[in-house]
């Protein structure tokens, strides 16, 4: 037992000493890992001398004084005790409630701020991301390409600003989906402030995520910063009219250099809202068209490790199924299967499998070959 408690206090220890480091000037994602991989823990970083802190590469006199400041640890804990209050959760890297994909990538947020829920399934994420001022087309495009995501099983991920990435928010929320909202400010103060009553919803079937303190503001520079963390969570990103000087393209680049896929949607080819995309898939980004293109792309889905241990996912539509529904598709393979087989090897009644076959085909899960045999779809 005082074991535990000795492992709790010493975790909320390094939270705090975690926290206060984030909180230093001229602290970023690069420097902070540098400075964990040199000292091993925030607690060591911030106890050791300006003259060690010198040694780092990186660290300079003005940043060596910014870590050895007094008062990092009053304003750490005035933070958490502010995030408490306001039901904000704070995620170090090491905990295991922080996003696996994210945690992979070299320049991961220390400490993630979160407002709503992260769940198992979100590890099977897509990034819709576009233009602030996309015209009709787009915004008909990314809410159509969000809304079947959203039903294939994908949860939704984007930044909350105006034009494409509202557009793709609003549709997986429609679409009873999932999405997280990345902020490049702090998840207390909603930018823009029109969508404060959509970060809400957010909150309520998603969450929003932010490396940054609660009063920081989004300026100019936080956005590229922040495109890094929309692209480390997920599977893919889809761009969706984007200009040559887009910030969308930043996205797209991270995606590239964390190895994720990159999508992108084309437009007119004459429509300078679509040059980015074009330029894009002339790059050979892959052309996306509809859900089918992305499935298609991307494969075999390993299940999220608390979802199952045990099986792979073909389409992430397979992660809606009811238990049923799963031990009937997991007698199903590549490879011909006699539907007598499968109502053997069920223990249910057979008119329950029947029926479930059934939703399983209509779902384009399995389908029905001559000679009464089922397979899966590839």
């Amino acid at each position: 037992m005082s074991e535990a408690v000795d492992s709790n206090e010493e975790s909320s220890r390094e939270l705090r000493a975690l926290m206060a480091l984030s909180l230093a000037e001229g602290i970023g994602p690069m420097l902070q890992s540098t400075l964990l991989a040199v000292f091993g823990t925030a607690q060591a970083v911030l106890t050791q001398s300006a003259e060690s802190l010198l040694t780092v590469r990186g660290i300079g006199p003005k940043t060596a004084a910014a870590l050895c400041r007094s008062e990092l640890f009053p304003q750490a804990d005035a933070m958490l005790t502010e995030c408490g209050q306001a039901g904000i959760d704070v995620l170090p890297r090491n905990s295991p409630e922080y996003p696996r994909r994210l945690a992979e990538i070299i320049d991961a947020p220390g400490i993630l701020y979160r407002r709503g829920v992260l769940l198992p399934q979100d590890e099977l994420a897509i990034a819709i991301v576009g233009s602030r001022r996309c015209t009709a087309y787009g915004k008909r495009q990314a809410e159509r390409l969000s809304a079947s995501l959203a039903r294939a099983g994908f949860t939704i991920v984007s930044g909350l600003a105006r034009g494409i990435d509202a557009a793709a928010h609003s549709a997986a929320l429609r679409s009873g989906g999932r999405t997280l909202a990345i902020l490049a400010g702090g998840v207390r103060d909603i930018y823009p402030p029109e969508h404060k009553d959509l970060a809400d919803e957010i909150a309520q079937q998603g969450a929003l995520l932010s490396e940054m303190p609660l009063d920081q503001r989004p300026v100019p520079g936080l956005f590229p910063q922040r495109n890094r963390i929309i692209s480390g969570l997920c599977l893919g990103v889809i761009v969706i009219e984007a200009t040559r000087n887009s910030g969308a393209l930043y996205t797209a680049r991270h995606a590239m250099e964390q190895g994720r896929e990159v999508f992108a949607l084309p437009g007119p080819v004459d429509s300078l809202a679509s040059d980015g995309c074009h330029e894009l898939i002339r790059d050979g980004v892959t052309l996306v068209r509809g859900v089918d293109d992305v499935l298609e792309s991307l494969g075999p889905l390993p299940v999220p490790a608390a979802c199952s241990s045990d099986r792979t996912v073909h389409s992430p539509r397979e992660l809606a199924l009811n238990p049923l529904e799963t031990q009937v598709l997991n007698e199903i393979s590549s490879v011909a299967v006699p539907v007598d087989d499968v109502l053997r090897k069920v223990a249910v009644e057979p008119s329950r499998v029947l029926a479930t076959l059934t939703v399983l085909e209509m779902r384009r899960l399995v389908r029905r070959l001559p000679g009464n045999q089922l397979v899966r779809y590839d």
